[in-house]
């Protein structure tokens, strides 16, 4: 427990914070991997480029300042993050390595304003808040490894089929090398894979959605080939994966983690809303529902670019043709002269209120979804204009987490 004099100086750097914040995480990374190179294998350094990994940490450190005299309220945060350590391998002996850096980085960034007493408090602050993932992570290890059919760091799997799904998108099937059973995962959540490239210095690691339903022989993840774009390079793995990686490839992953997943509890019926590889979770959740759950409403919504960069479009109105309880909708932005003859969208443009009130049959509803930041963003201000509540909207985040709104 972190003592009362610690507590009311972490919350007076509170300010500091909102406006240091991202220069004290962008010192803390640098300082990190000069000093343990090593560490460049478990972190993506596309995000680090991006800025992306540096702003979501500080927005952690923000709510765990703001918070810290109610450490409780941030644990669904915690266990999030939690997910994503076990599935990259972050272990216990990292976690001092991460907090001797960070104290340092505050003491560069603020000089003199950082004085011993709020560099103490904040020492003891993150050693609490270091235990506390520590214990959280422990947890998941030992389930990871325990489930039937479960094990801990990485699996060779061989890559059984590669489907090409869109233009940019490419599904790969894969199975376990050993020949052993795969443990059940939850519909929304993810997989690491840790690719080693030729002419790569480290080790690269990514998420990926596991975009089929649970119970199969196989792992199904439906990767989007990044291209280059002003501000971003081209995808080092996604284009990896893509040009080199074929049927008998073989590619090591760890066991499914993430805390998006379906409540299967819950009897009302479910909005999926996905934009362009944020397809990927929620189909996994659609197919789940049209095999174990036939009456439970389920409103699909698909936004794309066109036609040809639409993943998964066929498998899901499929399911639409032999499930009654199912409906679908895709929204294209920029429709083909081709997708127009064959009326194969249901809208233009982007998605707003009017539309989305049109479609969805029963406004009391759980929500799930899954996109780009600007889709991400745009379906939570919908949804909060409709006043739909916030303990019924569910997301994921593809890279680092995000604030979808000024108020969070």
């Amino acid at each position: 427990m972190l003592s009362e004099s610690s507590i009311r100086i972490i919350q007076s750097t509170v300010p500091v914070l909102q406006i240091h914040g991202t220069s004290i995480t962008k010192r803390f990374y640098e300082r990190l991997f000069e000093r343990h190179p090593d560490l460049l294998n478990l972190f993506n350094q596309a995000n680090q480029e991006q800025g992306s990994q540096q702003a979501a940490l500080a927005n952690a450190v923000y709510e765990a300042a703001k918070h810290i005299d109610r450490l409780d309220t941030i644990l669904p945060v915690v266990r999030s993050v939690a997910h994503k350590h076990r599935s990259l391998g972050v272990l216990p002996e990292h976690y001092p390595l991460v907090g001797q850096n960070l104290i340092a980085a505050i003491k560069d960034v603020l000089g003199e304003a950082a004085t011993d007493e709020i560099l103490q408090a904040w020492t003891e602050a993150y050693g609490v808040i270091a235990d506390t993932f520590i214990g959280v992570e422990s947890e998941m290890y030992g389930a990871a490894k325990e489930r039937h059919g479960g094990w801990q760091g990485y699996r060779a799997f061989a890559v059984a089929r590669k489907v090409r799904e869109s233009d940019v998108i490419a599904s790969f099937y894969l199975a376990p090398r050993d020949g052993g059973d795969l443990p059940r995962f939850e519909p929304g959540q993810y997989l690491s894979l840790k690719a080693e490239i030729p002419g790569e210095a480290h080790t690269h690691i990514r998420q990926y959605s596991l975009s089929d339903a649970p119970g199969k022989a196989y792992y199904r993840i439906s990767v989007k080939r990044e291209d280059s774009a002003p501000g971003r390079p081209a995808g080092l793995v996604s284009n990896y994966l893509h040009e080199q990686i074929e049927e008998g490839s073989v590619v090591w992953i760890s066991a499914p983690a993430g805390d998006f997943a379906l409540d299967r509890a819950d009897a009302r019926p479910v909005v999926l809303l996905s934009g362009g590889v944020g397809i990927t979770p929620l189909a996994s959740m659609l197919n789940v529902l049209s095999e174990s759950d036939p009456h439970r409403q389920v409103t699909f919504i698909h936004a794309a670019r066109n036609g040809d960069s639409h993943a998964l479009k066929e498998a899901v109105e499929e399911l639409v043709r032999n499930h009654s309880n199912i409906a679908a909708f895709w929204c294209y932005s920029n429709p083909t002269d081709r997708d127009r003859a064959s009326n194969a969208f249901h809208a233009e443009g982007y998605i707003d209120l009017s539309w989305l009130q049109s479609i969805v049959p029963d406004r009391n509803a759980s929500y799930y979804y899954c996109g780009p930041l600007p889709f991400m963003r745009t379906v939570s201000r919908l949804l909060r204009k409709w006043e739909i509540p916030a303990a019924d909207m569910h997301y994921e985040f593809f890279g680092p987490a995000a604030r979808l709104s000024d108020a969070e």
